[in-house]
């Protein structure tokens, strides 16, 4: 289904063509004055000095062509020569039954779906997941489900730092524990215990302490080095270790992440792209793209059109060791050979804006990915910041582990539930928390332009009112309570359908949802689940001015209660829809 700003678009260009005048400035939009008009076309004003004639007279000879058109109740040309028009009571019912009956509701399927990798995640392994995870995990996953609504093929990658220095940290500091350990015995033959011999608590332990002795211990720093180098090379104990670590620390991200509603299709690392390096680094020095420059190889990326310095993009180091920008190249190579994509799109920290686009640009250069065949795009985001405007922290000053956050969301919503629904049951209130309360934190996050930092007030975030996640959730668990007053009321009534809306807020809420394909297109062109959040609040506002105007529970006239019963059935669908392409769902009792 067309957007309505298109369907509009369409009658109007036919207007100016058949009028004699190009159909391009037949475009519509949203009044800027609603009070006189739901839309209109400025095409005559841009059309004067072109057509060298009074812009009124253009709109009234546009106005003619178009004449009564059942799309319009309203379609007047005015001074200065603007287009104004109201839609069709008729044409809105009928456009409503379209999308009451359409499962997608309004949203068409892209003609030729491409195949897209989303990375997103990005946890170092044997570390928890902290507050600093959160919006690469609910902003990838938001566009992810768009792109798939749209009817693309989506593959999500967590891509896991799983390969570098701190894996040789945490083996020095284990050798220095336990000692004994089978992993540290160059003769041991194996096979070495399938039993990991840590847990994640020990791990979340062990590897600070490594990374801080590091910095202090020359000796011990050299070992950990050494111990990378080693493991990388492919000595068994250290690769069994290895094994163990990212095990244990997959089960517990995985236990986090489900708790987000998030999940990935592949759960891959840097790891997994250690077999393309060789070649791509060779092919690098053999086209002639790689050089030395002080003992480390590199490629050129600075562009004529730069007006600020790119550093080359370095891709081994003095010493042969790779770097980021090397693995984030192999896995380029990786994902090409695998799935071929016609898109991959990077979630990560805006600060690190300038790592991607050497990375883009060295890939491009090099022939990794064919620019006209690929398109590598980088979503940056912002900080999550305290009240006091810095990056979010704990009372003494450390990173905030996410699943605390969680909680402490959750009970905040608990207890607000619980002191404004007392005779809940525990369990009622405790499922009621955790969903309401990861839509408190998915829809504070997702309702900011991505590049915007925001600060996270949980108060604010847990209230009830406003444009908060709760908001939305209780607007749709009112919407299933008149539905559910309505079937105990009418057992015998037969469904409904939308009748031609009657009055203003009636109107502007069919409008609203019409609205809604328009939405999902912003959200997936721009890479932005914010486009989604404006539109929820705004159907839920238009919701709720309906509501101020009618009493659907005590509308005498039948016909037209079970229309109103049809209409709000419908809103709750686009939010259902809706909410989900964000990642969140709403409970049926708050």
């Amino acid at each position: 289904m067309k957007t309505l700003i298109d369907q509009i678009s369409a009658v109007l260009s036919e207007g100016f063509a058949a009028a004699g005048y190009d159909p391009a400035l037949g475009r519509a939009t949203a009044s800027n004055r609603p009070d006189l008009c739901q839309y209109q076309c400025n095409g005559a004003m841009a059309g004067a000095k072109r057509y060298h004639k009074a812009p009124l007279v253009i709109a009234q000879e546009v106005a003619a062509a178009v004449g009564n058109h059942p799309m319009f109740s309203k379609l007047e040309a005015v001074r200065p020569g603007f287009l104004n028009l109201d839609l069709s009571p008729d044409f809105l019912a009928d456009r409503l039954a379209e999308l009451e009956a359409d499962p997608l509701r309004g949203v068409e399927q892209a003609e030729q779906p491409l195949t897209i990798v989303v990375d997103y995640g990005g946890p170092n392994v044997a570390k928890p997941l902290h507050v600093g995870h959160l919006r690469s995990a609910i902003i990838g996953e938001s566009i992810k489900r768009t792109c798939r609504f749209l009817g693309h093929k989506v593959i999500g990658d967590v891509h896991l730092g799983d390969w570098g220095l701190q894996m040789g940290q945490i083996i020095t500091e284990l050798r220095c524990r336990q000692p004994e350990l089978p992993y540290f015995d160059e003769s041991f033959a194996g096979p070495y215990p399938e039993e990991a011999p840590f847990t994640i608590s020990d791990l979340e332990e062990i590897y600070p302490t490594a990374s801080a002795r590091c910095k202090v211990d020359e000796d011990y720093r050299r070992a950990a080095q050494n111990a990378t180098w080693e493991l990388q090379s492919g000595r068994p104990g250290y690769r069994a270790l290895w094994r163990h670590i990212v095990n244990v620390s997959v089960s517990d991200l995985k236990r986090n992440y489900d708790r987000l509603d998030v999940d990935f299709d592949l759960w891959y690392g840097e790891s997994d792209a250690q077999p393309y390096i060789t070649p791509m680094v060779d092919a690098m020095k053999e086209g002639g793209y790689a050089y030395l420059s002080d003992g480390a190889l590199v490629v050129d990326v600075q562009e004529e059109s730069d007006t600020r310095e790119v550093p080359p993009c370095l891709i081994l180091k003095s010493d042969g060791a790779a770097q980021y920008e090397t693995t984030d190249l192999a896995t380029i190579v990786q994902r090409e050979k695998d799935f071929h994509p016609d898109r991959m799109i990077y979630l990560a920290d805006k600060r690190q804006e300038l790592h991607y686009v050497r990375v883009f640009r060295c890939a491009y250069k090099t022939g990794l990915v064919d620019r006209d065949g690929c398109s590598l795009e980088y979503v940056g985001f912002g900080t999550i910041n305290g009240k006091d405007g810095k990056p979010f922290k704990t009372r003494e000053g450390g990173v905030l582990r996410l699943e605390y956050l969680l909680e402490d969301v959750s009970q905040a919503v608990y207890e607000k539930s619980k002191a404004a629904n007392p005779s809940l049951s525990e369990e009622e209130l405790r499922e009621i928390a955790d969903k309401v309360g990861l839509a408190a934190i998915k829809y504070g996050d997702l309702s900011n332009q991505p590049a915007k930092d925001y600060i996270f007030d949980i108060e604010k975030f847990t209230a009830f009112e406003g444009n908060t996640g709760p908001y939305i959730m209780y607007t749709m668990v009112r919407i299933k309570s008149i539905l559910a007053r309505y079937a105990a009321a009418f057992p015998e009534a037969e469904a409904g359908r939308i009748l031609p809306p009657e009055s203003r807020s009636e109107t502007g809420l069919a409008l609203a949802l019409c609205r809604f394909n328009e939405a999902v297109y912003e959200a997936y062109d721009q890479k932005a689940p914010s486009r989604l959040c404006r539109y929820i609040y705004d159907l839920t506002g238009a919701l709720n001015q309906f509501y101020v105007e009618h009493n659907i529970m005590k509308e005498p006239d039948a016909a037209r209660q079970a229309g109103y019963i049809a209409l709000i059935r419908l809103v709750l669908h686009v939010l259902e829809t809706a909410i989900d392409l964000l990642g969140f769902s709403a409970p049926d009792r708050m």
